[in-house]
């Protein structure tokens, strides 16, 4: 049974989801106030947390970045009437995983988690021969999200790890930025490309020897990118 930490301060919208949320198996813990949620979260072992942006206390976006900068890769999906394209990203680049805008169907929320939990599912499977992947004197691992490169270690994102991994698995191949953006993201029209290009540019910084000049995560100009790598261990 996975277990949901809904942070929802909207009372009728909050009755909805626990039931809704409870129908489909999952297993919930509701709280109402941003001051609250730290303290919740701290002691339970959640398995995602659906965040209101908008809330009283401390609001969605702090909690989310307070909650990354504690070294936790669990899942976060945002709640919010704030729609705007610019508003979704930077709840992204915040640490969020999804955007889902208010009102919306509860079908469509169901479907995000189930999203959610696929791609969490395919980011542990050993689908890349093991949970570290080494290569000319780099590595990442897909199990604690960190990764070295010429200068030395670093922490990835969920994400971060998403997009090294689905290039890693398709080492030679042409992979387009619409894919990355659905096996990462999902069927949704956000992130935009650029962004794409940003989580690149960040793992180019780790792992290459000059992000400028790179060697493993290849340009192909007006298509996406490719991970070449002679020597594949």
């Amino acid at each position: 049974m996975k277990t949901i930490l809904l942070v929802e301060d909207d009372p009728s919208l909050a009755d909805g989801l626990l039931l809704n949320l409870e129908a489909e198996g999952y297993q919930v813990i509701h709280v109402d106030n941003g001051n609250l949620v730290l303290d919740e979260f701290g002691r339970g072992n959640f398995d995602l947390i659906l965040l209101d942006i908008m809330l009283p206390g401390v609001d969605g976006l702090t909690l989310c970045k307070k909650i990354r900068a504690q070294g936790h890769t669990l899942p976060i999906m945002f709640i919010s009437a704030r729609s705007e394209s610019d508003e979704k990203i930077e709840g992204i680049v915040a640490g969020g995983d999804d955007y889902i805008t208010k009102p919306f169907e509860v079908a469509e929320l169901l479907a995000r988690i189930q999203g959610i939990f696929r791609r969490q599912a395919w980011l542990t499977t050993r689908e890349t021969e093991s949970e570290i992947y080494e290569f000319d004197g780099r590595w990442i691992n897909f199990k604690t999200f960190q990764a070295k490169g010429p200068g030395g270690r670093s922490d990835l994102t969920r994400k971060e790890c998403m997009v090294i991994k689905y290039l890693v698995e398709r080492a030679g191949e042409v992979v387009s930025r619409d894919q990355l953006l659905d096996a990462v993201w999902g069927y949704h029209i956000y992130p935009t490309n650029r962004t794409i290009d940003n989580f690149i540019l960040k793992l180019r910084k780790i792992l290459e020897d000059d992000a400028r000049d790179p060697k493993y995560i290849e340009t192909i100009r007006g298509v996406g990118y490719r991970f070449a790598l002679p020597d594949r261990k």
